[in-house]
């Protein structure tokens, strides 16, 4: 009979560029390679997660038939894959994160487990499937009958899932209202940031950095006059859960359009980009809002930004909210998701209601007009979050799922 010295976990994310899903698997595969062997499987994407595990020791693998909204068709193609890279690997734990991955993992990983003997016996594998979300799908905005499907391909599959991990409150308590799952497989785990390892630059670098020509900012009218100038930030994938038209809205609102010099920066891209441009182009705001694409590392030029503004219509837990945290930068945030969980709305930030331009609008202009205040509420936001969402408190509540 075989033993194998140390158990192996295949992570399995539906795409690789970053995004809330690939960063939990980066941070957590990262401090666990040590003890487990760890294989990362992701469909497409630009492949900066496999970028970023690098010489982690992590070994990355490149799913050719994942897709974030695949065709009947493609979903079984996408198991066999998967149900093929698990009798090769054999491992001991699949780890899913995201829908579309916790769909077509677990379908996989039942054939597997009920039709693969374990190693070196007779009996069925003892794969253990776990499955991670970071906000359900089915409240995505989009038309109710995708959502519907959505919701029951979760609540049929949840079966073939042995544990259910969830980062908010919030969602803990739709899968058990929504009886999605028992609640005994299901769990919350917040996600968590060592603040030492971030290395932020200073507000002066931070711009001057974005101002460089190698960030091609300064075909999309940001120059050195902007430098001493009100910078408002969002960090966010152009994708329409975001929210960012009314974040855009908010700069044609009186208080903000008026205002000399005055720039909204939003680093990232998807495919809501035209779109964007369009809105922009016509509200005349091409000399105060910048889309400025992807860049490595974003987080280090958050200090850059005066206020940082996350107007998400859905979120599950955001990296970027604890990010720019840290950065102590005041924050506007939407009422959704965890944020609530992880902002107290006038202490440690402000808390709207989403699709609301003109409040938007009338908390930066208070923000901007009021740095005294603004930087006590950036101040007690940092405060609590290395008490409550440290990467350390994340990364043992997962491991101990794991080990069990």
């Amino acid at each position: 009979m075989n033993f194998k010295s140390r158990k192996k976990i295949i992570f399995l994310v539906t795409q690789s560029e970053m995004g809330g899903a690939q960063r939990y698997i980066y941070e957590t595969s990262k401090a666990l390679t040590e003890r487990y062997d760890i294989l990362v499987a992701a469909g497409s994407g630009d492949g900066e997660l496999f970028h970023k595990l690098g010489n982690t020791g992590v070994q990355p693998l490149y799913l050719s038939q994942m897709r974030r909204t695949p065709w009947p068709w493609q979903i079984i193609l996408t198991v066999k894959e998967i149900f093929d890279l698990l009798k090769k690997e054999k491992p001991d734990v699949l780890f899913l994160c995201s829908t579309t991955a916790g769909l077509t993992g677990s379908i996989a990983g039942f054939f597997y487990r009920n039709l693969v003997p374990d190693l070196g016996t007779k009996f069925p594998s003892k794969l253990r499937i776990i499955y991670r979300i970071g906000g359900w799908a089915f409240r995505d905005p989009r038309p109710s009958w995708k959502n519907w499907l959505i919701f029951w391909a979760e609540k049929l599959t949840s079966g073939f899932k042995d544990l259910i991990i969830v980062n908010s409150e919030y969602d803990w308590r739709i899968a058990v209202e929504k009886r999605i799952v028992s609640p005994e497989k299901i769990i919350k785990i917040y996600n968590g940031l060592d603040i030492n390892s971030l290395n932020f630059l200073s507000k002066e670098e931070a711009r001057t950095g974005l101002l460089a020509p190698s960030q091609k900012l300064s075909r999309l009218r940001l120059h050195s006059s902007s430098l001493n100038s009100p910078w408002i930030g969002c960090v966010a994938n152009f994708y329409k859960t975001k929210g960012l038209e009314y974040l855009i809205g908010a700069f044609a609102r009186p208080g903000l359009l008026e205002r000399p010099g005055l720039k909204l920066l939003v680093i990232g891209d998807g495919h809501l980009r035209p779109q964007l441009e369009a809105q922009i182009k016509k509200l005349g705001l091409e000399n105060k809002v910048i889309l400025a694409g992807r860049i490595p590392d974003a987080y280090k030029y958050l200090k850059a930004f005066d206020v940082f503004v996350l107007p998400s219509l859905k979120e599950g837990f955001p990296w970027i909210i604890l990010e720019a945290i840290a950065a102590e930068l005041p924050i506007i945030a939407t009422n959704v998701g965890a944020l609530p969980e992880i902002i107290e709305n006038g202490k440690e930030g402000f808390l709207i209601e989403p699709k609301n331009s003109q409040i938007l609008a009338e908390k930066i202009k208070w923000l901007l007009e009021n740095p005294q205040k603004a930087k006590i509420i950036g101040i007690e936001a940092k405060l609590k979050l290395a008490k409550e969402f440290s990467l350390q408190k994340m990364v043992e509540a997962t491991e101990k799922l794991i080990s069990q």
